[in-house]
């Protein structure tokens, strides 16, 4: 590798971002300049590129054709993804001008697994609302009774490696587990999980948590059809990506009393809200707005991923995608069109 440093543009970068990258970068002796934008990636802010020989983006980027044909006749050769998710690139407006995209395709399942489980007891025994009681010095119980996790059934749908850490938790608690994935993992089989179709998982669940990709075949997996499939008053949590979830549907489910609780780590038009302070706005977005009013209801904003594990293992996997692009004409985990 030359002594030239190539410039790489990070978009929608925090400080975090910042910190971890630049860590990476030094242990790696990666020869980069770190350029950080603190604005997401759309055509309006594509121009700031400009000059970059490498960008790096986040899950809530737009790498839509327009943008990527931009960032091509910039002379932007890779696009280093510091997620694991690719459903918002274009690729193959990425191939036909001749952009590679690189990911991170795993980081820290244990993260992402834990905070779905933190959901989970959150949802159930309503700690957050007993922490804001007992400051107001209110140490009534009523509204804050629970139930036993253990013994219950969990339902998981996408058994990879996070689907097999969360079964793995939940087998410890002492709950069923029954699963949905089109190829059965052989370590979730070992733990005792059962596969079963989807409407028998649905049935069969008192707990339910997503943990598969985006595709056009999970797309609003979770709508009024399936809901109606589920157990009466199941907790559903959603730590996976927002568009697997029909909104509308979910509020339709809470408002019958079919959804009985709902923890969502994701949203589908998540990209106008989440890793903002918008504490000072008002939130356009009515269905959001909607779902706030709701007392069995937990929304964090996307932050399952952010632990200092995971971090560290997204910023060393991004800046090994880089550096090996830069040597090799090819980054370490390439994502190729369908």
């Amino acid at each position: 590798m030359s002594d030239a440093r190539f410039r790489v543009d990070v978009f929608s970068a925090k400080p975090y971002d910042a910190r971890f990258l630049d860590a990476a970068a030094a242990r790696a002796e990666a020869p980069v300049s770190l350029v950080y934008h603190d604005m997401r990636l759309t055509e309006r802010t594509m121009p700031l590129a400009r000059g970059a020989d490498v960008v790096c983006a986040f899950v809530n980027d737009t790498l839509s054709a327009p943008v990527l044909d931009g960032l091509s006749d910039f002379g932007v050769r890779l696009v280093a993804l510091r997620s694991a998710g690719f459903n918002h690139v274009d690729l193959k407006a990425a191939a036909a001008c001749g952009i590679q995209v690189a990911r991170v395709p795993a980081y820290s399942p244990h993260a992402v697994a834990e905070h779905a489980v933190a959901l989970m007891l959150t949802l159930n025994r309503k700690t957050h609302r007993a922490y804001n009681r007992v400051r107001d010095g209110n140490f009534a119980l009523d509204g804050l009774m629970g139930f036993d996790v253990h013994g219950r059934t969990v339902g998981i749908i996408g058994t990879g490696l996070i689907g097999e850490v969360l079964a793995r938790i939940m087998t410890g608690f002492g709950c069923r587990v029954v699963a949905h994935d089109p190829v059965p993992n052989p370590a979730c089989l070992a733990l005792g999980v059962t596969y079963l179709p989807l409407a028998e998982l649905f049935a069969a669940a008192d707990i339910l948590s997503l943990q598969c990709p985006l595709t056009p075949a999970t797309f609003h997996l979770i709508n009024d059809e399936t809901i109606a499939q589920m157990r009466p008053g199941v907790m559903l949590v959603n730590t996976s990506r927002g568009a697997v979830i029909d909104t509308a549907a979910v509020i339709r489910g809470l408002k019958s009393g079919q959804i009985g609780a709902l923890g969502l780590d994701v949203y589908e038009e998540e990209s106008q809200l989440f890793f903002e302070d918008l504490s000072d706005r008002i939130i356009p977005d009515d269905l959001f707005a909607r779902l706030l009013t709701f007392p069995n209801v937990l929304i964090t904003g996307h932050q399952g991923f952010f632990t200092e594990d995971a971090l560290t293992a997204i910023a060393e996997t991004t800046i090994a995608n880089v550096t090996s692009f830069l040597s090799t004409g090819a980054p370490l985990h390439p994502v190729k069109a369908p």
